[in-house]
């Protein structure tokens, strides 16, 4: 009987973004003008947006976390992400997935969110 795994070993929890798309820059600059309400950063370089999947078709799946599972925001959040991509130039539609796995840590964060919050 073959043995079925949902996370293969050594499968990483995030999944690779497209990052050699050309909407890719435009999509993670529509991500840093969303902001956590309660920390004053935006939501990529704190470290929230696993994922940048953008398709052939333009289609973007943006897979994302929060800091906490009980966040206030968590279920206006995607909408407020999907909100910021939609209107780019080029993109045909925008998908928004929350995820708790892996888990969000203060170590996500870029140097640029650290040096904000006083952690540099």
């Amino acid at each position: 009987m073959p043995q079925t795994q949902e996370h293969l070993e050594g499968t990483p929890l995030i999944r690779p973004s497209s990052t050699d798309h050309p909407l890719y820059d435009s999509v993670v600059e529509a991500c840093r003008s969303v902001y956590d309400p309660e920390i004053p950063v935006n939501i990529y370089d704190l470290g929230l947006v696993y994922t940048v999947d953008i398709g052939a078709e333009n289609d973007v799946e943006i897979i994302m976390t929060l800091t906490a599972p009980g966040c206030p925001v968590a279920g206006e959040m995607p909408g407020w992400v999907a909100d910021a991509i939609e209107p780019l130039d080029g993109v045909k539609t925008v998908n928004v997935q929350l995820t708790w796995e892996p888990p969000w840590g203060m170590d996500m964060m870029s140097d640029e969110a650290r040096l904000e919050l006083g952690f540099m």
